[in-house]
């Protein structure tokens, strides 16, 4: 998403600057284009790449955290395993109380 974002912002600028420069290359079904729905055109493919964008960081600031998330689980488990394999060799309760 990120990427696409990019490529649409290039665009716009692409879009912008030919469409400046030249009008009729980018709107060449009008027969006297202006440049001022070049602009417009260029102001909302920057609108939809910036959109893209900042959805493209949130979601994979999500996807981060949920393998982070998998991560911290992971270890928390191997943490709980590793003690229920000492406890067989601890001596039981009443063990304890008849060695007074």
């Amino acid at each position: 998403m990120i990427i696409a974002a990019i490529n649409i912002l290039i665009l716009s600028i692409l879009i912008l600057i030919v469409g400046l420069i030249k009008p009729k290359w980018i709107l060449f079904w009008i027969d006297k284009p202006g440049r001022m729905p070049i602009i417009m055109i260029a102001s909302v493919l920057f609108m939809i790449a910036a959109t893209l964008f900042g959805e493209g960081n949130k979601r994979k600031q999500e996807a981060e955290a949920a393998a982070t998330e998998q991560k911290v689980e992971q270890k928390v488990e191997q943490k709980v395993e590793r003690p229920s394999k000492d406890i067989k060799d601890m001596p039981t309760a009443q063990e304890l109380l008849n060695t007074k």
